[in-house]
């Protein structure tokens, strides 16, 4: 059987640091990375393991690509700070593990804290890559939703794993409102051009894809309340960009001239949040 590196990431997480790391306790190795954290996350972590590093926190893809240069099995699993591995899927992880694996990796199911509830097992969730060949994975550097980008196959896993990344509204729009700012502003570093007809088609789709495709109705009130949050991230990713647009195009111009011209604050990449997603 393969050994199994596990990794985690943190800054400030010691009230879901404990249940994470106790889900990894079956790897071989645990590694974590800390960027200076305040509070009782590194005593919590060292009830786990010895493996515990610091360092300025640089970015998400970069944070991560350090933390498994660190490891050194041959597979490894990574988690954010604010998830964790159900006892199903710790064995059908090491299930997979025992049959020598033909792939390179393997995408797993997310299931999401929707606020007060957790999302019916039933919603369509999203897959990720956070189990692969330690030699066939690079993290990516862009400033948001930075991921491992894997040179070779992968399957799926059946069982899913917890993320409690949005416990709260507000939390959630925080978040909108940081990432739309990030994301904006990567693309237009990439010289990407923006319509204001965007605003009009695409958030409607987007709530209409999360409520409907995603099958969030099964969610109550909350699956109602997390598909207009997504609807509303749409809707700020197009507005903040055709704002960007106008701001090049028309400068002060449309100001009265007794008006201070004031420049729109500039935010490069999201404060550190315990997850890109």
């Amino acid at each position: 059987m393969p050994r199994v590196s596990a990794f985690v990431t943190t800054f400030n997480d010691e009230e879901t640091i404990g249940a994470c790391l106790d889900s990894l306790k079956w790897a071989d190795e645990i590694v974590l990375l800390d960027s200076f954290s305040t509070d009782r996350t590194i005593e919590i972590a060292r009830q786990y393991t010895d493996c515990i590093y610091q360092h300025k926190f640089l970015g998400y893809g970069r944070q991560k690509q350090s933390a498994l240069d660190k490891c050194t099995c041959d597979w490894v699993l990574f988690l954010d700070s604010d998830e964790m591995l159900p006892l199903p899927l710790q064995a059908e992880i090491q299930l997979v593990m025992r049959s020598e694996p033909s792939v390179d990796g393997y995408e797993i199911p997310r299931r999401e804290q929707l606020f007060w509830r957790m999302a019916s097992p039933n919603t369509r969730h999203n897959h990720f890559l956070r189990l692969f060949r330690r030699s066939k994975v690079k993290f990516n550097t862009i400033p948001v939703h930075a991921g491992p980008e894997l040179d070779g196959r992968s399957a799926k896993l059946r069982e899913q794993f917890f993320h409690f990344g949005e416990r709260s509204i507000h939390e959630k729009v925080e978040k909108v409102n940081g990432y739309s700012t990030g994301l904006v502003n990567f693309r237009a570093g990439q010289g990407r051009t923006a319509s204001p007809w965007a605003m009009l088609y695409y958030p409607p789709f987007t709530f209409l894809r999360q409520y409907i495709q995603k099958r969030h109705y099964l969610n109550g009130w909350a699956g109602f309340i997390a598909s207009v949050c997504m609807a509303f991230y749409s809707f700020m990713k197009c507005a903040k960009a055709y704002e960007s647009v106008c701001r090049e195009r028309y400068g002060s111009t449309l100001l009265p001239d007794e008006c201070p011209r004031l420049e729109a604050p500039q935010t490069a990449e999201p404060a550190q949040v315990t997850s890109a997603a």
